[in-house]
């Protein structure tokens, strides 16, 4: 009886483990990386995640790359004129001591562009990140469209 019970704690366990994923880089912690699908032959896409300092100093994103992009800018949604506008972010996302800043549709995103080929939902791709103090990090998104998220902003314009 007990080994049925830990097999069926198990099986409860493991959808939400392959669902989680989480990286640490120095004082920093990257939560979730994900991704929406994109269509046949769209040029580009956005990945999102939380990026948290647990440590005493500031860092900063400067920058991210990917295999599966021709180029990996960092942009942000903001108001000009009661027009949404989506803008690149010149100089990184500084993330300060304690603080958290989460890259989520409408706000900060890592804008995929040149896309190899289309995001499909379910599979996984690599990213790297790049901190002015921490160094580099390389972390899998999930392309996990359904996932309670909400729905993602066109992009269009680049």
């Amino acid at each position: 009886m007990p080994r049925r019970i830990a097999l069926a704690a198990l099986a409860l366990i493991l959808p939400v483990a392959a669902l989680a994923h989480d990286y640490a880089l120095k004082d920093l912690h990257i939560d979730h990386p994900w991704s929406r699908s994109t269509a046949p032959g769209a040029p580009s896409g956005a990945a999102y995640l939380v990026l948290d300092n647990r440590g005493d100093s500031a860092d900063t994103l400067v920058g991210a790359s990917s295999p599966r992009a021709g180029r990996v800018e960092i942009h942000r949604h903001e108001h000009d004129g009661g027009v949404m506008r989506m803008r690149r972010v010149d100089g990184g996302v500084t993330v300060e001591p304690g603080k958290t800043v989460r890259f989520e549709p409408g706000g900060y995103h890592l804008m995929l562009m040149r896309l190899k080929a289309p995001l499909k939902a379910g599979e996984r791709f690599p990213l790297t990140l790049r901190f002015a103090r921490a160094g580099t990090v390389d972390v899998e998104v999930a392309v996990d469209d359904g996932k309670g998220q909400p729905a993602a902003p066109a992009h269009h314009g680049h």
